[in-house]
This record gives C-alpha cells, structure tokens and sequence, in this order.
C-alpha cells in the first residue's frame, strides 16, 4: 500500500505554509522520493531548493475532471514515490474524490483560515464538512483578533468529535484553554478542584478571570504567610512543577481570612473561597483574590506536587 498524506482547505488557507514546514522538518528526511501533488496555485510558491533537499518532486493537476486514479497512477509510475502528499483543491467536492485502490491514507488534515471561517462555515458548509469529517487534525491559523475561539472548536467538533484541533496566530500555538475543555463544571455551587483541577483553574483565571467571579471553589493548598502581605491575608497553594524537576513553583493566590493568625506555614487546609477580582498591591494591579467561606485542617494529599510537564 502506498502511504497518503492528504492536506486539504480552502485557497489561501495555509496549506502550502504547512507542507513546507513538514518538508523541512528532520523527521521527514527519510529515504525514498516524496511525490507531492499540488491541484491549485495560491500565493505561496514551494522553494525549489526546499523540494531537492527533501528528495520531493511536484505534480500539478488544475482539473478536477483530471483527478482520477488513471492519471494519479501515471504519476506513480513516472516517479516511483516512497509516499504522496496531495494539497488538495477545497473547492472541489471531496466526498467524491477517488484514489487508486492501493493508495491509503495515512493522514487528513485540514487547514482552515480563522479570519474567513464564519463566511466559509455559512455559506460553503457542506463542502467544508467533508474537509474536516475525516481530518485528524485541523489547523485553525491566523487567529490574531479572533475572541470567540470555543464557538469555531464547537463547530467543527460537532462535524468531527474526534478530531485534534490547534490554534495558531502570528506568535505561533496558542495555548488557550476552552471553557468546554474545563474538568470541572463552572455552573457547579462549589468547584471542586482536584490536583488536575487545581493547575487549570490557576492558569485559566489569570487569563480568563471573568469566568471565575462571584464563584466559590474549594480545593487543598498549602499555607504560606508571605511576610509582606496585610494582616488577615494568606496563600493557599500548591508547588508545582512546571517544566523539569528543579523547576518548582509555588501557585496560588491571595486569601482574604480572619482566622489567618492561627495558621502555620506549610500546613495543609481545605479551604473553600470565594473568588473575586480586586486590586491587591502585592499584585502591583488588578487580580483574583479569595474571600474563604471555611478554612480547616486537612491531611496532605497523596500527590503534594502538581506537574505542568
């Protein structure tokens, strides 16, 4: 069988940026002939030296009507690949795309410009699910400006629930955390949060705030009396690792307690807070800042160090 890696999207969608990148890659220097076949021209042109070093030779096919496993067999046979990689057209009807019997596909992927999505997912949205039905990953790039990120997963999550989706904007991945992808229920009365929980609640309230004020969570921290901060305010937190062993942080935040003077660093509590956005001059600004409802003495829990890694 002869291995395919389908790349598909709409023009300008940024598959000739992705396929270029993956040539590059150390990974994808392997023996053998790479035969890629290109069915439109945008305006990215693949660099020629690019395409020697990485053993690839380019067909095109402007045609749909010439995209028949006849024709993609004489390809084959001109150039004897050790795999093919197919950019494929995104305005041509993908469901009835047909390859040679012993072409398989190894990998879809499909490519999709943020900034034109809504118009394509409005008024193409039958040619663009069948890009992505099958895709097993789907590169959203060109996010610079996009707020609403979580209804653009929703939409193709409902069309492909399995697939892996990345977003990319000028500065690369971003690392964004959608309110669905959350392992704990915002609507909850109290979120309870476990070690897991714990680390994403962290970092998503830095960036995502909003989501969290006027909620209550609860959790089990560490006490830690910061000699600087006002009286009847503590830490409860957690140390973490974040990229390697002797890369250790403390995470947590400032916990408004009128019981705070019976505490002892390094003791375990359960608490259960309020969250609230406040300015807090250890913060030097604006920032989340907890009221504790009940603050009581608790075990360690089996895994004191959460991990980030």
């Amino acid at each position: 069988m002869k291995p395919v890696y389908m790349i598909n999207g709409f023009l300008e969608s940024g598959k000739t940026e992705f396929i270029m990148y993956t040539l590059a890659q150390p990974y994808f220097q392997v023996r053998g002939k790479t035969l890629l076949i290109v069915c439109e021209e945008g305006e990215n042109e693949y660099d020629p030296m690019l395409l020697k070093q990485s053993r690839t030779v380019l067909e095109t096919i402007d045609e749909e009507q010439d995209f028949i496993p006849g024709r993609l067999i004489e390809l084959e046979k001109k150039h004897k690949p050790e795999r093919i990689i197919i950019e494929y057209n995104g305005m041509w009807n993908y469901k009835e795309m047909k390859l040679p019997w012993h072409w398989r596909i190894e990998q879809q992927i499909t490519t999709i410009d943020a900034s034109t999505f809504p118009v394509y997912f409005t008024n193409m949205k039958s040619l663009l699910a069948e890009q992505i039905r099958k895709s097993e990953l789907i590169i959203f790039n060109r996010c610079d400006g996009v707020e609403d990120l979580g209804s653009y997963k929703r939409n193709v999550k409902a069309i492909n629930p399995k697939a892996e989706i990345v977003f990319e904007d000028s500065n690369g991945e971003i690392n964004e955390i959608m309110e669905e992808d959350l392992p704990y229920d915002l609507k909850a009365q109290v979120i309870e949060l476990n070690n897991e929980g714990y680390g994403i609640w962290y970092l998503d309230s830095m960036d995502h705030l909003e989501r969290y004020e006027g909620k209550t969570v609860s959790f089990t921290g560490m006490v830690l009396k910061p000699g600087q901060f006002p009286k009847g305010y503590f830490v409860p937190g957690r140390m973490a690792m974040t990229c390697c062993a002797d890369d250790m942080a403390f995470l947590g935040y400032a916990c408004a307690y009128d019981g705070t003077d019976l505490l002892e660093n390094q003791q375990w509590v359960k608490v259960t807070a309020r969250v609230e956005k406040e300015y807090f001059e250890q913060y030097e600004g604006e920032g989340p800042v907890l009221h504790a409802l009940s603050v009581e003495k608790t075990r360690a829990p089996k895994e004191e160090i959460i991990s980030f890694v």
